[in-house]
């Protein structure tokens, strides 16, 4: 045996790693795993460079706009190389800070593919071949999950693109199909239509963001069409060929079957996540996994083998970083046993960071009406908003569903520029389980945008005061 911990954590993104802190901070000798860059995904590969593209388009549309703030900008244009290793620098910034987060709580850190060989036993193949094994008292899996793959989208880096691909682009693409409007889609779609690429984006289901609220869907996708991006919804792609390098012919059939005849030179690939479960020996210690392929754990995040946990986008739910770490942060208490109850994933909140943004905690109106629970809507539009005036954002509303008999704040949906920012004041009235009466009554800052919180509230029982 070459090493022996409390706790070994096989994977280093938000999950892994704050699993890995919070177990230290407990008195416990920890351990990561990781075969690739400290952070995971998302600190390398997903929210955080992503983010700093999406800045970059922000700060291109500003300029773009500049003389409606009074200001004379000329020349405006576009480094595509500079916005790129702008991105890669800030991901490399954040995965250095996990690597000090580490040595600051004495965790080792193990770089190498992790392998579970017996119950509480894990051998690890370095980048050269060589192996080791390290005892654990306790497993803790976040190794996440990767994009999904399908013969007829041959990934390739090339013509056919995963977000992966986009985020290190060494040129811009002048015509671009996105396959699927979820938050990676969406994102994407903003970010290169922002910079002058023709964006076709292509989603099956009836609402581009499947998964928010059906009017805050249908905001965003009139403020795409505005944006001149070309959007598709209740859209199947066909016969998708590369005739040659750089030239893509796509045919896609709308919901009354017309087709439609595209020829890009790109086609970013973004339906769906499938978890990294692969190689990690699951099956040889007795880990089941569910019906969808993620593994199966308790509200403590533990699996079918006692001590062995799973966290984050492997252990299925929202594939999000947040809900990640707060796993990581249940199962450690479960290991500490100081665990008093699992995680609540109705109170998860949800960002997309396009322009404008959307962030939503909670039930949909439509998810009301399917469980049959009456309600009452506040809605606050920011062109009502007179920050949202000064700063020239007036698109987007804030949209609160409470429950009609106790008052209770079931969902609360926001789409705006700053909507992500303003939705932790919602989630933390959910937990708090707070009513219309106590948001409609505290007081919030003039000028804010966070005003259109309180007068939705009051909205719901009809006494708002701007609209």
């Amino acid at each position: 045996m070459d090493s022996s911990y409390d706790i070994v954590v096989i994977g280093s993104g938000p999950g892994g790693y704050v699993a890995a802190i919070k177990g230290s901070q407990g008195g416990k000798k920890v351990a990561i795993v990781e075969k690739s860059e400290l952070g995971g995904i998302c600190l390398n590969w997903g929210c955080i460079p992503t983010k700093a593209l999406l800045k970059s388009a922000e700060v291109a549309h500003y300029l773009k706009h500049a003389a409606d703030y009074g200001l004379n900008v000329k020349d405006v244009s576009i480094d595509y190389p500079k916005i790129m290793s702008r991105s890669r620098d800030v991901a490399k910034q954040n995965s250095n800070g996990v690597q000090f987060l580490m040595k600051k709580n004495k965790i080792d850190v193990i770089q190498g593919a992790a392998k579970l060989v017996a119950k509480g036993l894990i051998e690890v193949t370095d980048a050269q071949g060589g192996r080791k094994n390290i005892q654990a008292g306790n497993v803790i899996l976040a190794t996440g999950a990767s994009p999904r793959m399908f013969p007829q989208y041959p990934i390739d880096g090339s013509n056919f693109i995963t977000y992966r691909h986009a985020l290190d682009l060494k040129d811009q693409p002048k015509k671009l199909l996105i396959i699927g409007a979820g938050a990676i889609g969406v994102e994407f779609a903003y970010y290169f239509n922002t910079l002058g690429t023709e964006v076709h984006l292509v989603e099956m289901l009836p609402q581009i963001l499947p998964v928010e609220d059906e009017e805050i869907a249908k905001t965003l996708l009139a403020s795409f069409k505005k944006q001149g991006i070309n959007c598709y919804t209740a859209t199947k792609v066909g016969e998708v060929k590369a005739v040659k390098p750089g030239v893509i012919e796509a045919k896609l059939l709308d919901a009354a079957n017309k087709e439609i005849a595209l020829t890009v030179d790109r086609v970013l690939v973004a339906v769906g996540m499938v978890p990294n479960t692969k190689d990690l020996g699951l099956e040889q210690v007795g880990v089941k996994l569910d019906d969808r392929g993620f593994i199966k754990v308790d509200a403590f995040q533990e699996t079918s083998v006692k001590g062995i946990f799973a966290i984050g986008d492997v252990a299925g739910k929202q594939l999000l970083a947040h809900k990640a770490s707060a796993e990581g942060e249940v199962a450690v208490s479960k290991i500490l046993g100081h665990a008093k109850h699992g995680l609540d994933y109705g109170l998860i909140p949800g960002c997309t960071y396009c322009q404008p943004q959307v962030a939503s905690v909670g039930l949909t109106e439509k998810a009301c009406k399917e469980k049959n629970i009456a309600v009452k809507i506040g809605r606050f539009p920011f062109s009502a908003s007179g920050k949202a005036r000064a700063i020239g954002h007036t698109e987007g509303m804030v949209k609160l569903i409470f429950g009609a008999k106790f008052g209770e704040l079931l969902g609360a949906h926001i789409i705006g520029s700053e909507a992500t920012e303003m939705l932790a004041e919602l989630g933390l009235a959910m937990k708090l389980e707070s009513t219309y009466e106590e948001i409609m009554h505290s007081v919030h800052a003039h000028p804010t945008l966070s005003e259109a919180v309180m007068e939705a509230a009051m909205d719901s029982q009809g006494q708002s005061v701007h609209i």
